[in-house]
């Protein structure tokens, strides 16, 4: 069994401790280091090429979302695939989640949750999908009020065809992949398909960053 490979990035030893304790317990998961700011970050994941790293956005000398920036700019100037990125804070509706995802985070956690929920939240964002559900995220960025100062849709949003478009809007407002083949006539497997392609051609990760997408541009959503 290929197990994933994780890194924690958190100012507090203590908290990297138990999560750390927690992470290797678990037999399909391997620790993969731990750094307590945003500078170590960067040189961990250079180093040990973590597949999930879960990055506080508060710390010293570099915060988490510039680490989280810098992680994937680095990854993608060296053609390599990028780590996920799963965001630690504090406070649901936290500005800083917001940032972080529209630096290219996959999602966030709160600390406080339930050690099988940050499990769970692991395994969902190595598997290439996003923790937070599409609706909450529109409810962060609303939250914080960043929704002003909208821009055009790029050119990339021409080369989406009509049924794309379609299905963008459903994923935009939070539906899942079983709710919109219900809702389109579709077969889950088809909605999948159209999904990863609409993802593909606008240059997106994850649904996450579907809903950033759709929100800081006037599309539907």
């Amino acid at each position: 069994m290929t197990r994933i490979r994780v890194a924690l990035v958190d100012d507090q030893a203590l908290f990297r401790a138990g999560v750390r304790m927690l992470i290797e317990s678990q037999p399909d998961l391997e620790f993969a280091g731990e750094a307590g700011d945003g500078m170590q970050a960067v040189a961990l994941v250079e180093r040990a090429r973590p597949d999930v790293v879960l990055m506080d956005v508060r710390m010293p000398l570099l915060d988490g979302i510039q680490a989280t920036e810098r992680i994937l700019a680095e990854a993608d100037r060296a053609g390599r695939t990028p780590p996920r990125v799963l965001v630690l804070t504090t406070f649901d509706l936290d500005e800083n989640a917001a940032r972080a995802i529209r630096a290219g985070a996959s999602g966030f956690v709160l600390k406080d949750a339930d050690p099988g929920f940050l499990l769970a939240a692991i395994r969902t964002v190595h598997q290439g999908n996003a923790v937070i559900a599409a609706t909450a995220t529109r409810e962060l960025f609303a939250h914080v009020g960043r929704g002003s100062g909208r821009r055009p849709a790029p050119a990339a949003w021409s080369e989406l065809t009509a049924r794309e478009r379609e299905i963008f809007a459903l994923a935009a407002k939070g539906l899942s992949n079983s709710e919109i083949a219900a809702s389109e006539f579709l077969s889950e497997a088809t909605v999948k398909t159209h999904v990863s392609r609409i993802l593909a051609k606008l240059g997106l990760r994850d649904r996450v960053q579907l809903v950033v997408f759709a929100y800081e541009h006037e599309l539907p959503g």
